[in-house]
């Protein structure tokens, strides 16, 4: 089975992460997506990050009744900080049945070059590459192992949902109504 790994803060998860699950799982030749939950991007600062899970159990619910998007956590398990190759090799070793592909932004892409060992992911895994606003020609765009889809362009960030969510704005429709009740009811990013 060939599986897409899109990886994320999920803080929270929201409609634009879901739209390119599905649109990778159901529109490109990869069987399932995997949402991995990472408890911290080492080129990103910590933040306004919220407990590991609570936004592992939003991608939980946000995902409850999709048949080939499901939520990992073995990012959870591995050592901190996480690195992309550390835990593709940790899957390639749990689940040698299954073929593991990246799912990433355009942003990311442009930004492979600084992560750890970036040229053996390039050589060994193929990467699925959404667009995102301001990042059209990734230096890396023409490689063998990288895919440009057609994803539909979102605009959408989680840093915009916690912002409208502090400032007491209405969210509905930006995040799935299970995941909106979550927060709600554990009063989270106020």
């Amino acid at each position: 089975m060939k599986i897409g790994l899109l990886f994320g803060s999920f803080n929270p998860i929201h409609i634009g992460h879901l739209i390119i699950a599905n649109y990778m799982a159901n529109h490109t030749t990869l069987d399932k997506v995997w949402l991995v939950v990472s408890p911290q991007n080492p080129l990103k600062k910590y933040g306004d990050l919220i407990n590991t899970y609570d936004r592992l159990e939003m991608a939980r619910l946000a995902t409850d009744n999709a048949t080939n998007i499901s939520v990992s956590d073995v990012e959870l398990k591995l050592p901190q900080p996480s690195y992309t190759i550390d835990t593709l090799t940790h899957l390639k070793e749990k689940y040698p049945e299954h073929e593991f592909a990246l799912i990433m932004g355009s942003d990311n892409l442009g930004s492979l070059h600084k992560w750890k060992n970036y040229k053996l992911i390039l050589r060994d895994y193929r990467i699925y590459v959404y667009p995102r606003p301001g990042y059209e020609n990734a230096e890396l765009a023409d490689h063998p192992s990288v895919t440009i889809t057609m994803t539909p362009l979102m605009e959408l960030s989680a840093t915009f949902i916690r912002k409208s969510i502090a400032e007491k704005k209405n969210v509905q429709f930006f995040v799935p109504d299970p995941v909106l009740k979550f927060i709600e009811s554990k009063s989270l990013y106020r």
